[in-house]
């Protein structure tokens, strides 16, 4: 019977091990809250994908409502961004897709209407603090 009890303790302990080295520390860094309102001539600008790029490491994601306001997403269950500088891209371009399954989800393209210097050509940067951030982006068309 010792054997089997002492494989049991030995078993149970490799598991608790093993689950707090997979699941009991997050491996996501440092992150700041990203909000803001993006505009272009003054007008909300609904529908644009908003995309933080750091020096080093994943990029923050967000999409604009109808309002023109955003919130960036690290992953699926992390809102925010890495703490410091950012490139940052907008664009309203979207490529057609074309649901083959049959689910009626296909997508007309969309042309971009933002000039380069907002997204392929990009000169907006961002810094990401600890803690909230508010960020907004007032674009023209023309300048």
């Amino acid at each position: 019977m010792k054997p089997v009890s002492f494989f049991n303790a030995t078993l149970l302990s490799l598991s608790f091990v093993f689950l707090s080295a997979c699941g009991g520390g997050s491996d996501t860094p440092p992150l700041g809250t990203v909000t803001g309102v993006v505009t272009l001539d003054d007008k909300p600008l609904s529908d644009a994908e908003v995309t933080f790029q750091p020096e080093k490491g994943r990029p923050s994601l967000g999409k604009t409502d109808s309002e023109g306001n955003y919130t960036l997403v690290y992953t699926a269950s992390d809102n925010g961004a890495l703490i410091g500088p950012h490139r940052v891209l907008i664009t309203t371009a979207v490529e057609a897709f074309s649901d083959e399954s049959g689910g009626g989800n296909d997508r007309e393209a969309r042309p971009e209407i933002l000039p380069p210097k907002y997204n392929a050509q990009t000169t907006l940067t961002a810094q990401v603090k600890p803690g909230a951030n508010t960020i907004d982006f007032p674009l023209k068309s023309k300048e």
